[in-house]
């Protein structure tokens, strides 16, 4: 369980942030039960993503009169679900494709995608390897059927973000059959890891600055590896320095997407996790926030000596 952060929000950044989201929200029908800051709704969440929007809903909860339930799926199970509503509110490590924004235009809505961080897609190996670097091309290869020093590859879940990534980028449809495996959650990715030599698991970075209790003891047994892109002769580490400069090749945009029609928590989650408070829960998580968070400097005219 991750406890609750107390932490004070700048009241002017917030209020203009509620404006802002108020002016470009999707049009529709007010509900009585729920406004941009008391009631209950639902978000759905891209799985890979879980640990970091956690944290922020559990400030938000605690700030507020206000219950945010969050229903973690892999990506496509997440989309099906968001354009089976046609409403609600999403988080994904991208934005929404044109086939998927055309059926939201037949409903007459129009989702709103706000980027607010940037992550990034981890590769980890079991410590006794002795390895901490790996190429793109390596993978790529191998996901082609090719033969190479990768032992086998373990991602979370056949439909998510980490999958749909290196699908696209390697040009293939489907995952080969040999030495490459899949289970249900990042969680499970790393502990199979942790327990087995010479595999490469894929997992969403943020499961790695931020394990919950059950795996942050595999953590001990297990290395991330610094990647070098096909364009570049260097390996780069996913620090948060290196994510924040696209420095590091696996980086990503994350973005909650928008849709309630009608201005409800979606909204008021969107403005806080965009705001002031919301940027600063990310600084401090490893990941990169989208807008540097202020800081208050107190300057002092005298030396104070301890």
């Amino acid at each position: 369980m991750r406890t609750k952060m107390k932490i004070k929000i700048n009241p002017v950044f917030f209020v203009v942030g509620m404006v802002f989201i108020t002016l470009f929200s999707c049009k529709g029908t007010d509900n009585s039960k729920e406004t941009i800051l008391t009631g209950t709704t639902s978000i759905l969440v891209d799985e890979t993503l879980l640990p970091i929007i956690e944290d922020q809903v559990a400030v938000f909860e605690s700030q507020y009169t206000a219950k945010i339930q969050l229903i973690a799926k892999s990506e496509k199970e997440c989309v099906m679900t968001f354009i089976k509503n046609k409403s609600g509110t999403i988080i994904l490590s991208r934005k929404l494709n044109k086939q998927e924004n055309a059926i939201f235009k037949n409903t007459k809505i129009i989702p709103k995608e706000a980027p607010f961080a940037i992550d990034a897609i981890a590769l980890i190996k079991n410590k006794k390897t002795n390895d901490s670097l790996i190429d793109v091309t390596d993978i790529l290869s191998f996901l082609k059927g090719n033969r190479t020093k990768i032992k086998g590859l373990v991602f979370d879940n056949p439909n998510s973000s980490t999958v749909r990534y290196f699908s696209e980028i390697s040009g293939i449809k489907t995952l080969p059959e040999q030495d490459v495996f899949s289970f249900k959650t990042n969680e499970e990715v790393i502990k199979y890891v942790s327990q087995n030599e010479g595999m490469v698991g894929v997992v969403g970075l943020n499961w790695l600055f931020q394990p919950n209790n059950e795996i942050i003891n595999n953590l001990e047994n297990i290395t991330i590896l610094s990647v070098k892109d096909k364009t570049s002769s260097e390996y780069v580490y996913p620090s948060q320095e290196n994510i924040a400069t696209r420095k590091y090749p696996l980086a990503r945009v994350l973005y909650i997407i928008n849709c309630q029609g009608f201005e409800g928590l979606g909204m008021g989650f969107s403005s806080f996790i965009a705001g002031e408070t919301g940027q600063r829960i990310i600084l401090k998580s490893g990941l990169a926030p989208m807008r540097e968070p202020s800081r208050n400097i107190r300057i002092r005219n005298k030396i104070e000596n301890n």
